[in-house]
């Protein structure tokens, strides 16, 4: 089975465009949106939810009124201003350290887990897709994303399937290694552009660390030649196989909109330059 991820420096760079327009090129795969703080993969490929299970990951403190003598130890010692003077816990700035819970005189405070999302396994015109919903200003992310992958593998192996295609995070943070780590190999979109030259190193740097083959693709490589040389020279040096330059081109936005994959909403021109690159992108698959 070959797991193949897709990432970028930065969101907006045409990542989940490209991944809904493999999907819709791929055979016998399962797809898995793995920016789970940002997911939208869901909205081109529209899925048919068939199961559903909450994400726990921590805890928070919560303060039981019964028990609670108001005594102010827990306003004390909470670092994070968490506890209001009339005993109720923020949710939202609660980190769950669990010192209310240790300190409490009364034993008046619950720990119990916190659920802060939910994953779903869904049906697709492409076919299985896993993903999933982080909740607001939750994190634990790279533990979600790392739950949805081990999913997506047993679906694939329940049915015999041998690609997992992940739609995976921008950056170079946790979530982006919970989303490379162990996988076959990674596709790192970029832009010409300073910035995107800079996010494409970083990016560079953690998968050589994690000794993950990688292949690139410059998007919009038109709006500056120069740094788009600079990025092809790069990838030579690095030995990232350059699979695709894609030029600028508003079908990107227009696809999205209709919530239709590149490949669907305008099947020459543009289209045949991604059904190249996905070949080049098989080709290289097989002989990791």
């Amino acid at each position: 089975m070959k797991e193949l991820t897709v990432i970028s420096g930065k969101g907006g760079t045409g990542k989940t465009s490209l991944v809904a327009a493999f999907a819709g090129l791929a055979e016998n795969k399962v797809m898995v949106d793995g920016d789970v703080d940002a997911a939208d993969l869901h909205l081109i490929l529209k899925p048919e939810i068939k199961t559903h299970q909450e994400f726990k990951g921590g805890r928070k403190a919560v303060i039981n009124p019964v028990l609670c003598t108001a005594c102010g130890q827990c306003i004390e010692l909470c670092q994070f201003k968490a506890i209001s003077r009339d005993y109720v816990i923020d949710e939202f700035s609660c980190e769950g350290c669990g010192v209310c819970v240790h300190f409490c005189p009364v034993e008046a405070i619950e720990f119990p887990e916190n659920i802060c999302g939910e994953w779903f396994v869904s049906e697709t015109r492409f076919g299985p897709f896993v993903h999933a919903k982080l909740g607001i200003a939750e994190e634990n992310s790279g533990k979600l994303i790392t739950m949805i992958r081990r999913q997506a593998e047993k679906l694939a192996e329940e049915r015999n399937l041998g690609l997992i295609l992940i739609d995976g995070p921008p950056g170079i943070g946790c979530p982006v290694i919970a989303a490379t780590t162990g996988a076959s190999a990674v596709l790192v979109v970029t832009e010409p552009t300073v910035s995107g030259v800079h996010d494409l190193e970083r990016v560079g740097d953690l998968v050589r660390h994690f000794k993950i083959p990688a292949m690139v693709c410059i998007n919009k490589f038109d709006i500056n030649l120069d740094v788009a040389d600079r990025i092809e020279k790069y990838c030579v040096q690095e030995g990232f196989e350059l699979v695709g330059k894609i030029p600028y081109d508003p079908i990107f936005t227009e696809a999205m909109i209709a919530e239709k994959t590149i490949i669907e909403y305008s099947p020459n021109g543009l289209s045949e330059m991604v059904r190249g690159m996905w070949g080049r992108i098989i080709n290289r698959m097989k002989t990791i």
